[in-house]
């Protein structure tokens, strides 16, 4: 900024924060003008890795689509029970278009379109929609669909399950809602992997949220296999490819990153998991921002290399616009930083493709 001293016959040129006013005399050459003006036209530089793969995977993907095919198809109003993903500009986006969001079924009219979430329901939910004759559109994710085949599977086996997960997620609502009343424990910790107790340690069996880090829960079944090596766990992994990718892509950027930012929501747990997972692979310091007006520039200050991904629920285009704020602020090189492709796709229900 440059502003004029009234008490004396020079300008004051406010640099930065960081950088101390300079005093600058009208007298002065005019080489030295160009180089203080110079010096406040030219950016910082600024390196920032971009991680691949990031953003939308599959299952949201899906969902989303599922909710656009519904509204083509019915027109609006088409009902969503819960987020049909989190993430607050996905979920604007389709209200705009004539989705209207719902905590439970009682808000929705009889016979009206109604799209289950991306992250699952317990069984009450469907049984509640067919009572009322509810056109339900399911849009659970198949790989969490799959965590609850394999729930039904082991209590079927008469197993007493574990679930590895975070209370109070959607995900793990509905996981646990495929069994009856306490057919499943929750454990979110080591501390709590070390505390359970079961009924019978050779009767035991363990699933997993979709969306967890992938250190934690290995050090979770860890203790709990040294514990009860009997315990029956998935055929494959329930932690899904896709937040997986996007971890190891975040461990891939963020050594030597002075500040990482992650696009997502704070209700995304894997979008919350890459906050972490940066940290702890060395990011100096990591943000999660749902847009970019929300970056903490303070962080920035005096950063020569950040780190850029979004969680598997965040659009590219509010990628797009962290980068385009960035570049207003720095002189941006971009690295792309790649540690694998994605060509997942899941089919759509039949009603909406026939």
């Amino acid at each position: 900024m440059i502003s004029f001293d009234n008490t004396r016959p020079i300008l004051v040129l406010h640099l930065s924060q960081t950088q101390p006013s300079l005093l600058v005399s009208p007298n002065s050459s005019s080489q030295v003008w160009r180089k203080m003006l110079g010096s406040l036209a030219k950016k910082q530089q600024l390196r920032l890795k971009l991680a691949a793969p990031r953003g939308f995977c599959a299952g949201v993907d899906r969902a989303i689509q599922i909710v656009d095919l519904a509204l083509e198809k019915w027109g609006p109003p088409v009902y969503v029970r819960h987020e049909i993903v989190h993430n607050r500009f996905v979920v604007d986006s389709l209200a705009a278009k004539g989705a209207i969001f719902v905590d439970e079924l009682d808000e929705v009219p009889a016979g009206a379109p109604v799209v289950f979430s991306a992250h699952g329901v317990p069984k009450s939910v469907p049984a509640e929609a067919e009572r009322r004759t509810l056109l339900a559109l399911d849009a659970t994710c198949p790989l969490v669909s799959k965590v609850h085949v394999e729930a039904e599977r082991h209590f079927e086996a008469g197993l007493e399950i574990i679930l590895i997960g975070h209370a109070g997620h959607p995900e793990v609502i509905g996981t646990m809602g495929q069994l009856p009343d306490g057919a499943v424990s929750l454990v979110e910790t080591v501390a709590d992997a070390t505390r359970f107790v079961p009924r019978d340690p050779a009767r035991l069996a363990y699933i997993t949220q979709t969306t967890l880090s992938v250190d934690d829960t290995a050090e979770i079944v860890g203790v709990l296999k040294a514990r009860f090596p009997q315990i029956a766990g998935p055929h494959k992994e329930d932690i899904c490819y896709a937040t997986t990718n996007r971890q190891e892509a975040v461990k891939a950027i963020a050594p030597g990153t002075d500040v990482l930012l992650v696009v997502g929501a704070p209700n995304s747990s894997n979008s919350m998991r890459l906050v972490e997972v940066g940290r702890r692979a060395g990011a100096k310091a990591a943000q999660l921002v749902q847009r970019a007006s929300d970056i903490d520039w303070a962080l920035l200050e005096g950063a020569h290399i950040a780190g850029l991904t979004s969680g598997a629920s965040a659009p590219e285009v509010l990628v797009e616009e962290v980068i385009t704020a960035l570049k207003a602020r720095f002189d941006v090189e971009i690295e792309d930083v790649v540690v694998g492709t994605e060509n997942v796709q899941f089919r759509l229900p039949r009603v909406l493709t026939a």
